[in-house]
């Protein structure tokens, strides 16, 4: 019995992050949907109302945070050639861009090593 429980602890456990990066996606699509019925001189009126979600940007990043490419303006990677005061990244960093600013991220775990304020015009 013992051995059943410690399971389906270390199963929840082990699956919360995925669960919670899952919903984070999902409410970053979500459409809101609302209906109004109204009634005017005893008949119904139903509007249907659809929203989209607008991506909220980030416009300053800090060394140590997770980086998230959905929250970045103009998200794309950069050549660190093509750019004045940018040195090669070490092994296992790539440039991102978000907005004008250039982020050293780490490639498998997402942590932002330096942020270049004002690097890309």
């Amino acid at each position: 019995m013992k051995k059943f429980i410690l399971a389906a602890v270390a199963a929840t456990v082990a699956l919360s992050p995925v669960a919670a990066t899952v919903a984070e996606a999902q409410a970053y699509q979500q459409q809101r949907k609302t209906t109004v019925v109204q009634k005017r001189n005893g008949t119904v009126v139903k509007k249907t109302v659809t929203r989209q979600q607008t991506p909220q940007y980030r416009t300053n990043w800090r060394k140590g945070e997770r980086f998230n490419q959905r929250q970045a303006r103009n998200y794309r990677q950069i050549d660190y050639r093509q750019y004045r005061g940018l040195r090669a990244p070490p092994r296992g960093y790539r440039y991102v861009q978000s907005g004008n600013d250039a982020v050293l991220v780490g490639i498998t775990s997402g942590l932002i090593a330096a942020v270049v304020a004002g690097a890309i015009r």
